[in-house]
Protein backbone atom coordinates (compact mmCIF):
# COMPACT_ATOMS: atom_id res chain seq x y z
CA UNK A 1 0.00 0.00 0.00
CA UNK A 2 1.33 3.15 -0.42
CA UNK A 3 0.12 4.33 3.30
CA UNK A 4 4.52 3.52 3.99
CA UNK A 5 4.34 7.08 1.42
CA UNK A 6 2.23 9.66 4.27
CA UNK A 7 3.76 8.26 7.63
CA UNK A 8 1.14 10.63 9.03
CA UNK A 9 -2.03 9.59 7.17
CA UNK A 10 -3.70 7.45 10.44
CA UNK A 11 -3.38 11.10 12.10
CA UNK A 12 -5.03 12.47 9.30
CA UNK A 13 -7.37 10.19 9.01
CA UNK A 14 -8.14 10.03 13.02
CA UNK A 15 -8.86 13.70 12.71
CA UNK A 16 -10.77 13.57 10.12
CA UNK A 17 -13.08 10.98 11.95
CA UNK A 18 -13.51 13.22 15.09
CA UNK A 19 -14.20 16.23 12.20
CA UNK A 20 -11.09 17.99 13.27
CA UNK A 21 -8.77 18.52 10.03
CA UNK A 22 -8.22 21.23 8.54
CA UNK A 23 -8.96 22.42 4.97
CA UNK A 24 -5.72 21.68 3.88
CA UNK A 25 -5.54 18.24 5.80
CA UNK A 26 -9.24 17.54 4.26
CA UNK A 27 -7.33 17.91 0.68
CA UNK A 28 -4.44 16.01 1.64
CA UNK A 29 -6.58 12.92 2.65
CA UNK A 30 -8.54 13.30 -0.59
CA UNK A 31 -5.14 13.08 -2.56
CA UNK A 32 -4.22 10.37 -0.76
CA UNK A 33 -6.94 8.66 -1.68
CA UNK A 34 -7.43 9.18 -5.02
CA UNK A 35 -3.04 8.31 -5.89
CA UNK A 36 -3.94 4.45 -5.36
CA UNK A 37 -6.40 2.08 -4.92
CA UNK A 38 -4.93 0.25 -2.19
CA UNK A 39 -4.96 3.22 -0.21
CA UNK A 40 -9.28 3.80 -0.53
CA UNK A 41 -9.53 0.23 0.73
CA UNK A 42 -7.36 1.10 3.54
CA UNK A 43 -9.38 4.13 4.28
CA UNK A 44 -12.31 1.85 4.07
CA UNK A 45 -10.98 -0.44 6.57
CA UNK A 46 -9.87 2.29 8.60
CA UNK A 47 -13.56 3.44 8.97
CA UNK A 48 -15.26 0.48 9.30
CA UNK A 49 -13.45 -0.33 12.15
CA UNK A 50 -13.52 3.36 13.58
CA UNK A 51 -17.50 2.84 13.47
CA UNK A 52 -17.63 -0.56 14.75
CA UNK A 53 -15.25 0.15 17.80
CA UNK A 54 -17.85 3.38 18.38
CA UNK A 55 -20.87 1.53 18.11
CA UNK A 56 -19.24 -1.35 20.48
CA UNK A 57 -18.01 1.20 23.33
CA UNK A 58 -21.46 2.33 23.19
CA UNK A 59 -22.89 -0.89 24.00
CA UNK A 60 -19.75 -1.45 26.33
CA UNK A 61 -20.94 -1.51 30.29
CA UNK A 62 -17.15 -3.37 31.15
CA UNK A 63 -14.01 -1.59 32.98
CA UNK A 64 -11.76 -0.43 30.42
CA UNK A 65 -8.31 0.11 32.65
CA UNK A 66 -9.32 -3.57 33.72
CA UNK A 67 -9.61 -4.60 29.44
CA UNK A 68 -6.54 -2.78 28.34
CA UNK A 69 -4.40 -4.37 31.21
CA UNK A 70 -5.72 -7.80 29.72
CA UNK A 71 -4.94 -6.77 26.23
CA UNK A 72 -1.10 -5.54 27.71
CA UNK A 73 -0.57 -9.00 28.90
CA UNK A 74 -1.56 -11.44 26.13
CA UNK A 75 0.38 -8.89 23.73
CA UNK A 76 3.49 -9.06 25.72
CA UNK A 77 2.69 -13.25 25.49
CA UNK A 78 3.15 -13.01 21.96
CA UNK A 79 5.89 -10.52 21.53
CA UNK A 80 8.34 -13.34 20.66
CA UNK A 81 6.63 -15.02 18.06
CA UNK A 82 4.58 -11.87 17.06
CA UNK A 83 6.26 -9.43 14.53
CA UNK A 84 6.40 -5.97 16.56
CA UNK A 85 4.82 -3.52 14.11
CA UNK A 86 5.89 0.45 14.39
CA UNK A 87 3.95 2.58 17.21
CA UNK A 88 1.70 5.48 15.78
CA UNK A 89 2.08 9.01 16.78
CA UNK A 90 0.91 9.73 20.10
CA UNK A 91 -2.70 10.94 19.13
CA UNK A 92 -3.10 8.05 17.30
CA UNK A 93 -1.78 5.60 19.88
CA UNK A 94 -4.26 6.75 22.39
CA UNK A 95 -7.31 6.20 19.90
CA UNK A 96 -6.17 2.65 19.00
CA UNK A 97 -6.03 1.55 22.37
CA UNK A 98 -9.76 2.58 23.18
CA UNK A 99 -10.37 0.83 19.45
CA UNK A 100 -8.44 -2.32 21.34
CA UNK A 101 -9.71 -2.30 25.05
CA UNK A 102 -13.59 -1.65 23.99
CA UNK A 103 -12.52 -4.54 21.08
CA UNK A 104 -10.98 -7.09 23.31
CA UNK A 105 -13.39 -6.90 25.61
CA UNK A 106 -16.18 -7.75 23.37
CA UNK A 107 -14.32 -10.74 21.79
CA UNK A 108 -14.60 -9.01 18.23
CA UNK A 109 -10.89 -9.10 16.03
CA UNK A 110 -11.47 -6.27 14.34
CA UNK A 111 -8.09 -4.33 15.40
CA UNK A 112 -5.97 -7.41 14.18
CA UNK A 113 -7.98 -7.41 11.48
CA UNK A 114 -6.70 -3.72 10.85
CA UNK A 115 -2.82 -4.37 11.44
CA UNK A 116 -3.33 -7.81 9.04
CA UNK A 117 -4.15 -6.17 6.19
CA UNK A 118 -2.12 -3.48 6.52
CA UNK A 119 1.08 -5.00 6.95
CA UNK A 120 -0.37 -8.51 4.52
CA UNK A 121 -2.27 -6.62 2.21
CA UNK A 122 -3.95 -8.98 -0.39
CA UNK A 123 -2.75 -8.45 -3.90
CA UNK A 124 -5.71 -7.01 -6.36
CA UNK A 125 -5.77 -6.41 -9.92
CA UNK A 126 -7.79 -3.77 -11.37
CA UNK A 127 -9.07 -3.33 -15.10
CA UNK A 128 -9.90 -0.10 -16.74
CA UNK A 129 -11.92 -0.38 -20.13
CA UNK A 130 -10.94 3.19 -21.05
CA UNK A 131 -12.55 4.79 -23.76
CA UNK A 132 -12.91 1.17 -25.37
CA UNK A 133 -15.12 -1.36 -24.48
CA UNK A 134 -13.02 -4.76 -23.14
CA UNK A 135 -13.36 -8.28 -22.04
CA UNK A 136 -11.52 -10.09 -19.08
CA UNK A 137 -11.28 -13.45 -17.94
CA UNK A 138 -11.30 -13.76 -14.15
CA UNK A 139 -8.95 -16.01 -11.99
CA UNK A 140 -12.30 -18.61 -11.59
CA UNK A 141 -12.74 -18.64 -15.64
CA UNK A 142 -15.52 -16.01 -15.39
CA UNK A 143 -16.00 -13.41 -18.81
CA UNK A 144 -16.85 -10.20 -17.87
CA UNK A 145 -17.08 -7.01 -20.76
CA UNK A 146 -16.51 -3.74 -19.43
CA UNK A 147 -18.41 -1.08 -21.37
CA UNK A 148 -16.48 2.04 -21.77
CA UNK A 149 -15.04 4.24 -18.64
CA UNK A 150 -15.68 1.65 -16.41
CA UNK A 151 -13.36 -0.81 -13.99
CA UNK A 152 -13.61 -3.86 -12.07
CA UNK A 153 -11.13 -4.47 -9.26
CA UNK A 154 -10.56 -8.27 -8.29
CA UNK A 155 -8.23 -10.24 -5.93
CA UNK A 156 -5.26 -12.62 -7.59
CA UNK A 157 -7.12 -16.32 -7.16
CA UNK A 158 -10.28 -16.43 -5.54
CA UNK A 159 -9.08 -18.67 -2.54
CA UNK A 160 -11.55 -17.85 -0.11
CA UNK A 161 -15.16 -18.84 0.77
CA UNK A 162 -17.06 -16.55 -2.25
CA UNK A 163 -15.55 -14.66 -5.36
CA UNK A 164 -15.46 -11.00 -4.74
CA UNK A 165 -15.82 -8.51 -7.17
CA UNK A 166 -15.84 -4.62 -7.15
CA UNK A 167 -17.31 -2.80 -10.26
CA UNK A 168 -17.21 0.65 -11.20
CA UNK A 169 -19.52 2.02 -14.01
CA UNK A 170 -21.17 -1.11 -16.75
CA UNK A 171 -20.28 -4.32 -17.26
CA UNK A 172 -21.57 -7.78 -18.52
CA UNK A 173 -21.06 -10.99 -16.50
CA UNK A 174 -20.99 -14.46 -17.59
CA UNK A 175 -20.21 -16.34 -14.27
CA UNK A 176 -19.04 -19.66 -14.55
CA UNK A 177 -21.21 -21.83 -12.45
CA UNK A 178 -19.56 -23.23 -8.58
CA UNK A 179 -22.29 -23.30 -5.91
CA UNK A 180 -19.84 -24.19 -2.95
CA UNK A 181 -18.17 -20.83 -3.49
CA UNK A 182 -20.89 -17.59 -4.49
CA UNK A 183 -19.74 -14.94 -6.95
CA UNK A 184 -20.57 -11.48 -5.29
CA UNK A 185 -20.11 -7.91 -6.88
CA UNK A 186 -20.09 -4.59 -4.98
CA UNK A 187 -21.08 -1.78 -7.00
CA UNK A 188 -21.05 1.09 -4.01
CA UNK A 189 -23.88 0.16 -1.31
CA UNK A 190 -25.25 -2.58 -3.82
CA UNK A 191 -24.53 -6.14 -3.76
CA UNK A 192 -24.72 -8.46 -6.50
CA UNK A 193 -25.18 -12.36 -5.87
CA UNK A 194 -24.65 -15.21 -8.08
CA UNK A 195 -23.56 -18.85 -8.48
CA UNK A 196 -23.52 -19.18 -11.99
CA UNK A 197 -25.35 -16.60 -14.49
CA UNK A 198 -25.37 -14.30 -16.87
CA UNK A 199 -26.27 -10.55 -16.17
CA UNK A 200 -25.49 -7.03 -17.40
CA UNK A 201 -25.03 -4.34 -14.19
CA UNK A 202 -25.25 -0.85 -14.93
CA UNK A 203 -24.30 2.13 -12.46
CA UNK A 204 -24.33 5.80 -12.33
CA UNK A 205 -24.80 8.80 -10.82
CA UNK A 206 -29.16 8.39 -10.36
CA UNK A 207 -29.35 4.41 -10.18
CA UNK A 208 -27.99 0.85 -10.24
CA UNK A 209 -29.83 -1.55 -12.60
CA UNK A 210 -29.20 -5.06 -13.21
CA UNK A 211 -30.88 -7.18 -15.99
CA UNK A 212 -30.90 -10.82 -16.14
CA UNK A 213 -29.70 -12.51 -19.15
CA UNK A 214 -29.57 -16.46 -18.04
CA UNK A 215 -29.82 -18.20 -14.33
CA UNK A 216 -30.89 -16.38 -10.77
CA UNK A 217 -29.37 -13.22 -9.52
CA UNK A 218 -29.89 -11.59 -5.91
CA UNK A 219 -29.83 -8.03 -5.45
CA UNK A 220 -29.33 -6.46 -1.77
CA UNK A 221 -28.99 -3.20 -0.58
CA UNK A 222 -28.80 -3.01 3.72
CA UNK A 223 -31.66 -4.84 4.74
CA UNK A 224 -33.56 -5.13 1.01
CA UNK A 225 -32.98 -8.12 -1.40
CA UNK A 226 -34.76 -9.01 -4.09
CA UNK A 227 -34.29 -12.17 -6.71
CA UNK A 228 -34.37 -11.84 -10.86
CA UNK A 229 -34.78 -14.33 -13.32
CA UNK A 230 -33.81 -13.80 -17.45
CA UNK A 231 -35.67 -10.93 -18.66
CA UNK A 232 -36.16 -8.98 -15.14
CA UNK A 233 -34.36 -6.06 -13.66
CA UNK A 234 -33.82 -4.86 -10.29
CA UNK A 235 -33.29 -0.82 -10.20
CA UNK A 236 -32.08 0.46 -6.98
CA UNK A 237 -32.50 4.36 -7.14
CA UNK A 238 -29.62 6.61 -5.17
CA UNK A 239 -31.80 9.11 -4.20
CA UNK A 240 -33.97 7.30 -2.02
CA UNK A 241 -34.41 3.89 -0.36
CA UNK A 242 -36.74 2.64 -3.26
CA UNK A 243 -35.18 -0.49 -4.82
CA UNK A 244 -37.88 -2.07 -7.38
CA UNK A 245 -38.35 -5.78 -9.45
CA UNK A 246 -39.85 -5.75 -13.01
CA UNK A 247 -39.29 -6.67 -16.30
CA UNK A 248 -36.97 -5.64 -19.02
CA UNK A 249 -38.50 -2.92 -21.48
CA UNK A 250 -35.98 -3.51 -24.03
CA UNK A 251 -32.60 -4.69 -24.78
CA UNK A 252 -30.39 -1.78 -25.26
CA UNK A 253 -28.20 -3.14 -22.44
CA UNK A 254 -26.92 -5.31 -25.37
CA UNK A 255 -25.31 -2.73 -27.22
CA UNK A 256 -21.71 -1.65 -26.56
CA UNK A 257 -21.26 -5.67 -26.74
CA UNK A 258 -23.54 -6.60 -29.52
CA UNK A 259 -23.26 -2.95 -31.56
CA UNK A 260 -26.66 -3.95 -31.66
CA UNK A 261 -30.01 -1.26 -31.43
CA UNK A 262 -33.07 -3.81 -31.88
CA UNK A 263 -36.15 -1.70 -32.13
CA UNK A 264 -40.05 -2.97 -31.74
CA UNK A 265 -42.28 -0.57 -30.94
CA UNK A 266 -39.47 1.64 -29.17
CA UNK A 267 -40.61 5.19 -28.02
CA UNK A 268 -38.18 7.87 -29.75
CA UNK A 269 -37.49 9.10 -26.11
CA UNK A 270 -36.08 5.70 -25.21
CA UNK A 271 -33.99 5.49 -28.65
CA UNK A 272 -32.54 8.78 -28.43
CA UNK A 273 -31.68 8.19 -24.43
CA UNK A 274 -29.40 5.47 -25.90
CA UNK A 275 -28.17 7.09 -28.51
CA UNK A 276 -26.94 9.83 -26.40
CA UNK A 277 -25.06 7.59 -24.71
CA UNK A 278 -23.67 5.26 -27.10
CA UNK A 279 -22.23 7.37 -29.10
CA UNK A 280 -22.11 10.54 -26.38
CA UNK A 281 -24.21 12.58 -28.48
CA UNK A 282 -26.39 15.83 -27.51
CA UNK A 283 -29.60 14.67 -28.83
CA UNK A 284 -32.77 16.51 -28.37
CA UNK A 285 -36.63 15.78 -29.29
CA UNK A 286 -37.41 19.62 -30.59
CA UNK A 287 -41.57 18.83 -30.09
CA UNK A 288 -43.17 17.35 -27.17
CA UNK A 289 -45.81 15.54 -29.15
CA UNK A 290 -42.88 12.88 -30.95
CA UNK A 291 -41.59 11.70 -27.68
CA UNK A 292 -43.90 8.69 -27.91
CA UNK A 293 -43.63 8.23 -31.57
CA UNK A 294 -42.87 4.15 -32.26
CA UNK A 295 -39.58 2.59 -33.82
CA UNK A 296 -39.60 -0.35 -35.22
CA UNK A 297 -36.24 -1.83 -36.76
CA UNK A 298 -33.04 -2.66 -35.96
CA UNK A 299 -29.75 -0.94 -36.69
CA UNK A 300 -26.53 -3.41 -36.94
CA UNK A 301 -23.41 -1.03 -36.64
CA UNK A 302 -24.51 1.69 -37.78
CA UNK A 303 -23.15 5.12 -37.43
CA UNK A 304 -24.80 8.03 -35.61
CA UNK A 305 -25.73 9.72 -38.74
CA UNK A 306 -27.15 6.49 -40.24
CA UNK A 307 -29.51 5.94 -37.88
CA UNK A 308 -30.80 9.29 -37.35
CA UNK A 309 -31.22 9.33 -41.36
CA UNK A 310 -33.32 6.04 -40.54
CA UNK A 311 -35.28 7.75 -38.01
CA UNK A 312 -35.84 10.98 -39.78
CA UNK A 313 -37.18 9.24 -42.85
CA UNK A 314 -39.23 7.04 -40.86
CA UNK A 315 -40.83 9.27 -38.66
CA UNK A 316 -41.32 11.84 -40.99
CA UNK A 317 -38.80 13.76 -38.95
CA UNK A 318 -36.26 16.88 -39.78
CA UNK A 319 -33.04 16.30 -38.21
CA UNK A 320 -31.10 19.66 -37.48
CA UNK A 321 -27.79 20.41 -36.68
CA UNK A 322 -26.97 23.39 -33.88
CA UNK A 323 -23.19 22.93 -33.20
CA UNK A 324 -22.53 20.05 -31.39
CA UNK A 325 -26.75 19.54 -30.59
CA UNK A 326 -28.69 17.68 -32.54
CA UNK A 327 -32.46 18.10 -32.58
CA UNK A 328 -35.43 16.03 -33.70
CA UNK A 329 -38.34 18.31 -35.52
Amino acid sequence: MKTEHNPNIDELLVKSMLDEASVAEQIEIKQWLLDDDDNQRYFEHFELIWNESKRIARMSTVDENAAWERFKARTRAQERETEVIPMYPKPVFRILRMVAMVLMTAGVGWLGYLFSTRSTPREMLTVRSGMETLTDTLPDGSVVTLNRKSSISYPKDFDGKTRDVRLTGEAFFDVKPDKSKPFLISVNDVTVKVVGTSFNIKDNAEKTEVIVETGIVEVSRDTQRVRITPREEAIIVKASAQMRKGVAADEFHNYYRTRRLFCDGTPLWRLVEILNEAYEADIVIGNERLRNLPINTTFDQNSLESILGVVGETLSLKVEHHGDQIILK
